[in-house]
């Protein structure tokens, strides 16, 4: 079922955040002179989990070198990599008490590695500092550069994640700096060069794409091996930013999300308010120790695919 009307929707309506939550998270942040995608991104879900005391840390700064049609962080000239920063998101981590840590970035294309060196310094100090806090990193595409990733991947962050965000047709629009087949290739080299590692990717709806075009992304994801899927809805941040093309109905969140799991993966999120990050421990706790898909469950997946295309 699909919500055509572009008046908004009760179901996306939310209560305003804690105040108080909101002041203490930003004052722990400035004081570590720490970045959250939650406010740079302008997540809705932003006050529920600052309230749970858990955040997603931006690292390598808060200014992208590309400029993405749906996202409202900032983009153009970007500083050199705070070399402090690894330690300060791990004392974060720590202070939080976090049993699961997600570390994303802005894209950093100005860099030789696009920053995937600063990634693994940050996993290496959370983890020396919290040993038994796992954790889960949000990637940039490296331009398609394998070494890149080997680096993040040699120190063994517990998931990979990883957004193919949208269909193809609409990469141009969305994502004119970034390649579908290379995002989906990068997934599955995660699981070339350490098969233990958990991987996840996530989809916006509201873009423009249609059921058949988000079906064969899930079919794509799943073919690449792909552990954990989030599907959230798509809210222009400002209308400077790619229009909305609907509503997407909780009916339909539902449907998609029983689809992915009868295909094969192993966990996943689908509402109006899923993100990336949104319950990442309870998608990875879910996802621990079974996300080797089997032949068999793979077999069946793409016999379900073929029938519903």
């Amino acid at each position: 079922m699909v919500c055509e009307s572009k008046q908004f929707p009760q179901w996306l309506k939310r209560k305003a955040p804690d105040p108080e939550v909101m002041s203490e998270m930003q004052a722990l942040l400035q004081k570590l002179s720490l970045n959250t995608v939650c406010k740079s991104a302008r997540c809705p879900n932003q006050g529920e989990c600052f309230e749970q005391k858990t955040a997603t840390f931006l690292i390598l700064g808060d200014t992208c070198t590309r400029n993405c049609g749906f996202c409202d962080i900032d983009h153009g000239h970007v500083n050199a990599p705070d070399s402090n920063e690894p330690e300060n998101v791990a004392q974060a981590v720590q202070i939080l008490g976090l049993q699961h840590a997600v570390i994303t970035s802005v894209t950093r294309d100005d860099l030789p590695d696009g920053g995937a060196s600063h990634f693994a310094s940050t996993i290496l100090a959370i983890k020396k500092l919290n040993p038994n806090t796992t954790v889960e990193v949000l990637i940039p595409d490296f331009k398609g550069s394998l070494d890149a990733l080997r680096k993040v991947v040699q120190v063994s962050p517990e998931v990979i994640g990883h957004n193919l965000e949208t269909v193809p047709r609409l990469y141009p629009l969305a994502r004119p700096q970034a390649d579908y087949n290379r995002s989906l290739n990068l997934i599955f080299s995660v699981k070339n060069m350490d098969k233990r590692t958990v991987t996840k990717s996530g989809l916006m709806l509201g873009l423009g794409e249609d059921k058949k075009e988000v079906i064969r992304a899930l079919y794509d994801l799943f073919s690449m091996r792909c552990d954990i899927l989030t599907i959230g809805q798509y809210l222009p941040p400002s209308p400077q930013h790619i229009p909305l093309a609907r509503y997407v109905n909780p009916e339909e969140f539902f449907e998609f999300a029983h689809l992915a799991r009868n295909i094969g993966f192993v966990s996943v999120a689908s509402g109006p308010f899923v993100r990336s990050s949104y319950n990442a421990i309870k998608l990875f706790k879910q996802a621990t120790g079974i996300n080797m898909i089997s032949p068999q469950v793979r077999q069946q997946g793409r016999m379900l695919i073929n029938l519903i295309k």
